[in-house]
């Protein structure tokens, strides 16, 4: 269907693209705004043999219409080791595209936005990383992939949202560094009563949550099935039927049954979610992440065209933090 776009088939072509999110805009709006950088972008993808990886927090449009891989921290970065694409381009943020290069020093690595960062990432520091080691000798490190690898390079291990407890129960110690995201360590600390030294990093998404309300959207929308990502304050994942990454959150809705559900992250997943699951009506409470919409079509193409930016690593650097993404990929 696709190979129609590029032999005059424009309109064929452009119905099987539109119809993932048919359900999300009109036509009207979509061949307005997207239908010219996707067909572009599509032709770009197969001239420089590239992949385009996609977080579940991208927009609809991208998530389902251009990309190649989707997923959470974890999917992607499995993902990119076992490409043969000579070009990956990130839609996600730079820690995302760092963790792919890591895994692929051989092959090209794009940002469509240099700018897309992460107030997680930006917390912490390598020398803070040295620091904590210092006062805390032989003490191992875990640190969230939400993080530069520079700090990645400082680490034992790293893990993500979705296998932080396993990766903290493998090392078999009481006690451990876990880094950058307080709140994410807390949750691993009241799971499985292993003493957390954290750090006083948080996510500007998922910070913004509150109890009060996730008990204010239960009155209103009765029977709601509340899901809450662990980067979430603890007191908002009490409040939940269901905490964790945005993997385990698009398994839990498509095994639960629920009807009705409030997802408490990055509200672009709900809309992804809710092409996925028709049955399913999405409550949306609406945090954005202002460095994940940096990423858009246009800025995925102007990538392609221009080859920019590529994501490069120094060498002593890359091989130290590589170490630490292979042995939370080997758990």
């Amino acid at each position: 269907m696709l190979l129609m776009a590029f032999n005059g088939k424009i309109s064929v072509s452009r119905d099987a693209l539109f119809a993932p999110v048919a359900r999300l805009m009109t036509r009207d709006a979509w061949e307005a705004r997207f239908a010219d950088d996707i067909e572009a972008i599509l032709a770009l993808k197969k001239e420089r043999n590239a992949v385009i990886l996609a977080h579940n927090y991208q927009t609809p449009e991208i998530f389902h219409c251009i990309s190649d891989i989707r997923g959470d921290s974890l999917a992607l970065a499995r993902e990119a080791e076992s490409t043969d694409a000579a070009v990956i381009v990130m839609a996600g943020v730079h820690f995302m595209a760092e963790t792919a290069k890591l895994m692929n020093m051989d092959k090209t690595v794009l940002i469509p936005d240099d700018a897309a960062g992460c107030s997680l990432a930006e917390s912490i520091t390598a020398a803070d990383v040295r620091a904590l080691k210092a006062a805390h000798p032989g003490v191992p490190v875990v640190t969230y992939v939400n993080s530069s690898v520079a700090v990645k390079a400082e680490t034992d291990i790293c893990c993500t949202s979705g296998n932080a407890r396993r990766v903290v129960e493998s090392l078999g110690v009481p006690e451990v560094i876990m880094i950058p995201d307080e709140f994410l360590a807390q949750n691993i600390q009241n799971e499985t009563g292993i003493r957390m030294i954290t750090w006083p990093g948080h996510c500007e998404v998922h910070e913004r949550f509150t109890p009060g309300e996730i008990r204010q959207y239960r009155r209103l929308h009765p029977g709601v099935t509340v899901l809450a990502h662990p980067e979430c304050p603890p007191d908002v994942v009490a409040e939940a039927d269901y905490a964790g990454s945005t993997a385990g959150m698009i398994d839990y809705v498509g095994r639960s049954g629920a009807s009705k559900v409030l997802l408490v992250t990055e509200c672009s997943m709900s809309d992804n979610l809710a092409v996925m699951h028709p049955e399913v009506t999405f409550v949306r409470p609406c945090n954005l992440c202002p460095h994940m919409k940096r990423i858009t079509l246009a800025s995925i193409r102007k990538s392609l065209e221009t080859m920019g930016t590529e994501v490069t690593i120094p060498p002593e650097m890359a091989a130290r933090a590589r170490q630490a993404v292979a042995r939370m990929l080997a758990v």
